[in-house]
């Protein structure tokens, strides 16, 4: 009897211990498997707006470069950026193209009117 508990003992403990790796494994992954994401960009897509200067903020989860229409610019170490860009009057796309360690990229263009 004292032989089964000890074996039970044993397959339990390398069962938690492989549950532990798998759990750590699936935590350090993370970034690779959610990737990269634009989010909370204070642009609205379609919107009229009336200063012909617009401050452009945001955040870039996972991303190492960010390319705000065709020009690469400055990210934070938590993915969040500010820039301001100046707008032609009449129609202007916004082109925003986050880029991660793995290569893999999030794009998002906001039209808006000056």
């Amino acid at each position: 009897m004292r032989a089964d508990a000890k074996k039970i003992l044993q397959i339990g403990t390398l069962f938690i211990f492989f549950l532990l790796i798998f759990g750590y494994a699936s935590f350090v992954s993370h970034n690779l498997i959610v990737g990269v994401k634009i989010k909370n960009v204070n642009l609205v897509d379609g919107a009229k707006v009336i200063n012909s200067v617009q401050e452009i903020t945001g955040n870039a989860k996972n991303a190492t470069n960010l390319i705000l229409n065709g020009r690469e610019i400055s990210i934070d170490e938590n993915g969040n950026f500010n820039e301001t860009i100046a707008l032609l009057s009449g129609y202007n796309i916004i082109n925003i193209k986050a880029r991660d360690k793995f290569g893999y990229v999030d794009e998002k263009n906001y039209k808006v009117t000056y």
